[in-house]
């Protein structure tokens, strides 16, 4: 009885350290490992369920109506044409900011869920029985561990908040669209991988460590080993990166209404997020079809 309440209570440690005892090789892309169809579909669904958050939420008709009545547009110059389709978006940049947030929160919640479910199939080690303790205690503390993904999220939308403001976004006007783009920035690039692997910190456990070393592996030295930490660390990279190219429209001097601050640094952030993510399912697919052919050339050698 005692052997089995240690094993259970070791499984999360079991997992990242078998992580990062992968580190020292790419690992061997199996069918099992790379569900190169199933990814293929998620990544296609969240990608287009992005552009619907990013392009038709905030069209929606009571919103459109709700911003123009109750809510002050944002200054800027109207004597400039503008798209129909762009009218809604424009309208209010909070009401569309607060909108995609939402949309982004929810897909961001199913993404990261599938994520954790493939890197748990894919880290545990041992007989089927050892797998299948090990899977039960990582799932009785599945809510602990959303509970703290999205806490770290929120804690991180403030960091990236001031982040923004030291490079340049208003100190003490516009507050509330510069926290909306801090937090569409954080759920974008934190949530996933917090969920899926754990949050860093400073304690002196070897889970805290063995996390904490693997966060800085990732997304300090870039060295990824696997397409989960590939789906992973891409898509945050490309967020960060679309968001401050998205900032260089603003400094032009078109006065449109689509340039007031921040429509196009968090639209920035949805291509890149979803620019990234193809590129990860692309490399990973090209990976895993270079080993299957390297491995089929060994196979025919041996035989």
């Amino acid at each position: 009885m005692g052997k089995k309440k240690l094993t259970l209570k070791s499984s999360s440690t079991a997992v990242q350290s078998n992580a990062l005892a992968d580190d020292t090789a790419d690992s061997s892309l199996d069918s099992n490992f790379f569900p190169f169809a199933r990814y293929t579909s998620v990544v296609g669904v969240n990608s287009s369920l992005m552009v619907f958050v990013g392009l038709f939420l905030p069209r929606s008709t009571t919103l459109f109506d709700a911003a123009k009545s109750h809510v002050s547009t944002q200054a800027t110059s109207r004597d400039r044409p503008q798209h129909t389709f762009l009218e809604p978006i424009t309208a209010n940049p909070v009401s569309t900011l607060v909108y995609v947030c939402l949309g982004v929160i929810v897909l961001q919640a199913w993404w990261s869920a599938w994520l954790r479910a493939w890197w748990i199939d894919y880290s545990l080690k041992g007989t089927r029985d050892d797998k299948k303790m090990q899977k039960q205690s990582l799932d009785r503390r599945k809510l602990l561990q959303l509970g703290k993904a999205w806490i770290f999220t929120a804690g991180t939308s403030v960091f990236f908040h001031a982040v923004t403001v030291l490079l340049g976004a208003p100190l003490l006007s516009h507050v509330p669209q510069t926290y909306l783009l801090a937090l569409l920035l954080a759920v974008l690039t934190v949530v996933p991988p917090a969920y899926t692997f754990g949050i860093p910190s400073l304690s002196s456990d070897t889970e805290s460590l063995l996390t904490r070393l693997n966060w800085i592996r990732m997304f300090a030295e870039f060295r990824i080993y696997n397409p989960i930490e590939r789906a992973v660390v891409y898509p945050a990279v490309g967020a960060v990166l679309g968001s401050w190219l998205g900032v260089i429209p603003i400094a032009l001097d078109w006065d449109r209404p689509w340039q007031a601050w921040p429509l196009t640094p968090a639209y920035g952030a949805l291509v890149g997020y979803i620019t990234a993510s193809l590129a990860a399912l692309t490399v990973s697919g090209i990976k895993a079809l270079a080993e299957e052919h390297l491995r089929s050339l060994r196979d025919s050698k041996q035989n």
